[in-house]
């Protein structure tokens, strides 16, 4: 009887065992694979800065970096050319509906509140936002304010004749789940030229 139980215990640790490899082998895979992808969109960014158009990351991509945003620590976080979630996975993404980086008219870009758009958080007013585009040009943003807004009761807006960049989150920070209707909103303007 005694080896029977033995055996049940040993074989219980072993399957146990083997489902904690697999999920740490899962994670670990999940990691490296995000690596990657923001490496082989670097690569992306440097080309079409040096050819000035778009240039995929990987052949079947349905996206490419547009921009880059740096953010007042220096982090840097490459705006790809869509919204959709397959985007948004690899980074913030750039509203098609908007204005491009520069143009006096409203420029969003939304990102993940859990990875590439963390940073927003802690975000405060005064503090300076760069976009630099595929052209080259940099774009030096200053932060108005921020804001929490209910998407289900306040549409986007789009405004002409203003030159602002908008960056949009899902809000509350840190939350277990994701798809709300509550988002954190970073109102900046464009800074003038010299």
């Amino acid at each position: 009887m005694r080896s029977i139980s033995t055996r049940l215990r040993w074989l219980a640790a072993i399957v146990l065992l083997a489902s904690a490899g697999g999920l740490a082998g899962q994670a670990l895979w999940l990691q490296a694979k995000a690596e990657l992808a923001q490496l082989l969109i670097s690569r992306a960014w440097t080309a079409s800065l040096a050819s000035g158009e778009p240039v995929r990351p990987w052949p079947w991509a349905d996206t490419w970096p547009v921009a880059r945003l740096t953010d007042p620590d220096g982090g840097m976080h490459y705006v790809l050319a869509s919204t959709s979630g397959e985007a948004l996975a690899f980074g913030p993404g750039h509203h098609p509906a908007s204005a491009a980086p520069g143009e006096t008219a409203t420029v969003v870009l939304a990102g993940h509140q859990d990875s590439h758009f963390a940073f927003l958080e802690h975000l405060q007013a005064d503090q300076d936002l760069q976009v630099q585009t595929m052209q080259g040009k940099l774009f030096n943003y200053r932060v108005a304010d921020t804001r929490v807004v209910d998407s289900r009761k306040e549409a986007m807006q789009f405004h002409q004749g203003v030159a602002e960049l908008r960056l949009v989150t899902c809000y509350p920070f840190g939350a277990l789940t994701s798809g709300g209707p509550l988002r954190y909103v970073v109102n900046a303007w464009l800074e003038p030229t010299e």
